[in-house]
C-alpha cells in the first residue's frame, strides 16, 4: 500500500499554494498596488508578483489588502520551497491577531509547511488551531492535511473518520475514497477497504489524472490480491488497467505472476512476452526487466529448456552489457554533460519570473540517452532542474541590474554635468530682480493708498485722461485769476465771468465722476497691491529655492551615487552565491542522475544474478536428464 503517500501528496500538489493563498471570494481591490500584483501573480509571473508587492509593501501601499498581502507573500515563498520564509510571513500573521479568516488560512499554511519539512506533531497542533472551515476548496485541502497527519502516525482509524466525510465531494471525492479504502484496510477492515477501491477501479474518469489514480487503485487491489494467494481476484482487477498508462508496466507483470500462482505459464507467457519487449534494457524499468528472465522461466514450466536456456542467457549478456553502458552514462553525468546539454536542448520560456518553468522536451546528446527516460520522469529531478533553471534566472536578474546600475551611474554623471554647467548662469541670474527695492515701492504704495482713503481723495485715483483734464483745468483757472486782476473794459469782464461760470461747472462735472469712481478704483487699487504682495512673496520662494537647491543638489547627488555604488556592491556580493549555489544544485541534479541510474545497476546486478542461477538450474538439470536419473533437482 505504498501508494497512499503518492496519491496523497498528489492531490496536495494539485493544488496550487499560492493561489490558494488569495481570497477567492469576489471583492472590490481597495490598492491599486495589490491589483498590479495580482495582476502579474494570475499571469504566472510569479517573480514580477513578489517582488512588486515586496515594494509596494515596504512603502505601505497595500492598505486595506495588508493581511491578504502577506498570505498571498507567504504561499508564493512557500511555492517555491522556501519554507523557513514562509513559516516567518505565516507566524508573524499569527501574532498580530490578524482577522479571523486569515489567521485560520495562515494556520493551515504554517501546518503544511511543518508537514513538508517533516515536523508533524508541530503541523497537527498548527492544524488544530483553525478554528473555522477555510473557504473553497481550501477546506478539502485541510481536511486531506490532517488525514495525511493522522495516517503518518498510524492512526488510520482517524484518517478513515476524517475521509468519510469527504467521499461525496466533487473535486477530493475520489482521493478521500481511495485513501479511505487504504485506511481501513490497514485497520483490518479489508472487505470494506477494499470495496472502495474496487469502486474506484471502476469509477468513470473523464480526465487523464482520474483515469491515473483508477489505475493506481486496480493496481493496488491486484498486488493486495497476489500477497493475499488471490490470483483470480488480481487478474479481474490487473485487467482493469489500461495498456498505455504509466501503471500497465507493473498490471502486466503481476498479470503474469497471477497467472503463473494459477499454473498456467502459457497464459504468462502473453503479458510477459509484450512487457519484455517493451524499450530497451537501458531504459531502467524493473517491471521491463524482471519480464526478461520471467518470460524464460515460463518456457521452463513449459519444458521448453532450449528456449529457457536461451532467454536466461540472452538477459544475462544483455543485462552485462547495460552496466557497462550504465558506467558510460554515470561518467558522462559527472562530467556535466547531463545538465549543459539538457539546458541548452531546453531553453527556457521568455516569460519573466521563476514560475516560467519550460519542461523537458529534448534529450542532451549522451552516449546512452534511453537511461535518462526513467530519470527525467521523477519529481525528485525535475524539481532539482527548475531549482537550477531558477538559479540560473535570478543569476541573469542579477546581471541586468548590475547593467542597469551602470546606466543609472552614467545618468548621474550626465545630471552633475549639466548642473555644473549651468550654475554659473543661475549664480549670475540670482538678484537680477531687487525684491527688496520692489518690496520699498510696494510699501510706498501701500502709503499712499491708505493717505487717499483716508482723505477720500478721489483725484489719486484718476486715470490718465482725468488727469490731463485736472491740469488743464488748473491751468486755465490760472490764467482766469491774472486776467481778473489787468483793468479792462466792462464787456472784457462779463466774457471773463461766463468763462469764470463754464469752468466751475467742469471742475464740478470732474469732481462728480472722480468721486462716483473712488469706490471702484479704490478696491481695484487694493486687489493690484494684494497680487504685487502675491508676486512678491513666490519670488522670495523661488529665489530661496534656487538658493536651497544650489546647496542641496550637490549632496543630493552624492547620495545617489553612494546608493547607487552601495547597491552595485550589493549585486556583486550576491552573483557569487548564486553562483555557487548553482554549482551546488548542479551537483545535487547529477547526483539525483547518478543515484537512479546506480539503482538501475543494483537491480541488473540482482537480475543478472538470477539469470545465472536459473542458467546453471537448467545446466543441472539437463545433466541430470542426461544421467537418466530418476528426479532432477529444481
Amino acid at each position: 500500500m505504498k501508494f497512499l503517500s503518492v496519491i496523497v501528496a498528489a492531490a496536495l500538489a494539485a493544488t496550487a499554494i499560492g493561489a490558494h493563498a488569495v481570497d477567492e471570494t469576489p471583492h472590490a481591490i481597495g490598492a491599486p498596488h495589490y491589483g498590479d500584483t495580482l495582476f502579474f501573480f494570475y499571469q504566472d509571473k510569479t517573480f514580477s508578483a513578489i517582488t512588486g508587492l515586496m515594494v509596494s509593501q515596504h512603502f505601505e501601499r497595500i492598505a486595506p489588502h495588508d493581511d491578504e498581502a502577506e498570505v498571498l507573500r507567504g504561499g508564493m515563498l512557500l511555492a517555491y520551497g522556501l519554507h523557513n520564509e514562509a513559516a516567518g510571513v505565516f507566524a508573524r500573521l499569527i501574532e498580530r491577531n490578524a482577522a479571523p479568516s486569515v489567521r485560520d488560512r495562515a494556520w493551515y499554511f504554517l501546518a503544511k509547511v511543518r508537514h513538508q519539512r517533516g515536523l508533524n506533531e508541530q503541523a497537527e497542533t498548527a492544524l488544530a488551531k483553525v478554528a473555522a472551515p477555510l473557504k473553497g476548496t481550501l477546506e478539502e485541502d485541510r481536511q486531506l492535511l490532517q488525514a495525511q497527519l493522522l495516517m503518518a502516525r498510524e492512526d488510520y482509524a482517524g484518517a478513515a473518520a476524517v475521509l468519510e466525510a469527504l467521499k461525496g465531494s466533487p473535486t477530493a471525492g475520489i482521493y478521500a475514497q481511495f485513501n479511505l479504502g487504504v485506511s481501513l484496510v490497514k485497520i483490518g477492515d479489508v472487505e470494506h477497504g477494499n470495496a472502495l477501491l474496487e469502486a474506484v477501479g471502476q469509477t468513470p474518469a473523464p480526465n487523464e489524472e482520474l483515469r491515473s489514480l483508477r489505475d493506481r487503485a486496480n493496481v493496488a487491489l491486484g498486488f493486495a490480491a497476489l500477497q493475499n494467494k488471490q490470483p483470480r481476484e488480481a487478474r479481474v482487477a490487473l485487467q482493469r488497467v489500461r495498456l498505455n498508462s504509466a501503471q500497465s508496466n507493473k498490471a502486466l507483470l503481476g498479470f503474469g505472476w497471477a497467472a503463473a500462482e494459477l499454473n498456467d505459464p502459457q497464459l504468462a507467457l502473453v503479458p510477459w512476452t509484450e512487457l519484455a519487449g517493451r524499450g530497451a534494457i537501458g531504459e531502467g524499468d524493473a517491471a521491463v526487466l524482471e519480464a526478461r528472465i520471467a518470460v524464460p522461466y515460463a518456457m521452463g514450466e513449459l519444458g521448453a529448456y532450449g528456449s529457457a536456456l536461451r532467454g536466461y542467457q540472452e538477459a544475462a549478456d544483455g543485462f552485462e552489457k547495460e552496466q557497462v553502458k550504465l558506467t558510460e552514462s554515470i561518467t558522462a553525468i559527472r562530467a556535466g554533460k547531463l545538465v549543459q546539454g539538457l539546458i541548452e536542448q531546453n531553453p527556457r520560456d521568455a516569460g519573466p519570473g521563476l514560475a516560467a518553468f519550460a519542461g523537458i522536451a529534448a534529450l542532451p546528446e549522451m552516449p546512452h540517452a534511453s537511461h535518462l527516460v526513467p530519470l527525467l520522469a521523477t519529481n525528485e529531478f525535475q524539481e532539482a532542474f527548475k531549482n537550477l533553471r531558477d538559479l540560473q534566472f535570478l543569476d541573469g536578474n542579477l546581471s541586468q541590474w548590475l547593467d542597469n546600475l551602470g546606466a543609472f551611474s552614467d545618468m548621474l554623471d550626465n545630471r552633475r554635468r549639466a548642473f555644473a554647467n549651468k550654475l554659473p548662469a543661475v549664480r549670475a541670474n540670482t538678484g537680477a530682480a531687487d525684491i527688496a527695492a520692489l518690496q520699498a515701492r510696494r510699501d510706498a504704495l501701500a502709503g499712499e493708498l491708505a493717505l487717499a482713503e483716508a482723505e477720500s481723495n478721489a483725484e489719486a485715483f484718476a486715470n490718465p485722461r482725468q488727469r490731463d483734464a485736472l491740469l488743464r483745468l488748473a491751468h486755465a483757472q490760472a490764467t482766469l485769476a491774472q486776467s481778473k486782476a489787468l483793468p479792462a473794459e466792462m464787456s472784457a469782464q462779463v466774457e471773463l465771468g461766463d468763462a469764470a461760470e463754464r469752468l466751475r461747472r467742469a471742475q464740478g462735472a470732474l469732481t462728480w465722476q472722480l468721486s462716483q469712481d473712488f469706490s471702484a478704483r479704490a478696491w481695484e487699487a487694493k486687489k493690484a497691491l494684494r497680487g504685487s504682495d502675491s508676486g512678491l512673496a513666490t519670488a522670495r520662494e523661488r529665489d530661496a529655492a534656487l538658493a536651497q537647491a544650489q546647496r542641496d543638489e550637490p549632496a543630493r547627488h552624492e547620495r545617489f551615487g553612494a546608493r547607487i555604488a552601495a547597491l552595485a556592491q550589493r549585486l556583486q556580493g550576491l552573483r557569487p552565491e548564486v553562483a555557487v549555489a548553482q554549482r551546488e544544485q548542479q551537483r545535487q541534479l547529477q547526483d539525483v542522475a547518478v543515484a537512479e541510474l546506480e539503482r538501475q545497476q543494483e537491480r541488473l546486478v540482482v537480475y543478472t544474478a538470477q539469470a545465472r542461477l536459473a542458467i546453471a538450474q537448467i545446466q543441472d538439470r539437463a545433466q541430470f536428464a542426461r544421467r537418466g536419473d530418476i528426479e532432477a533437482p529444481k
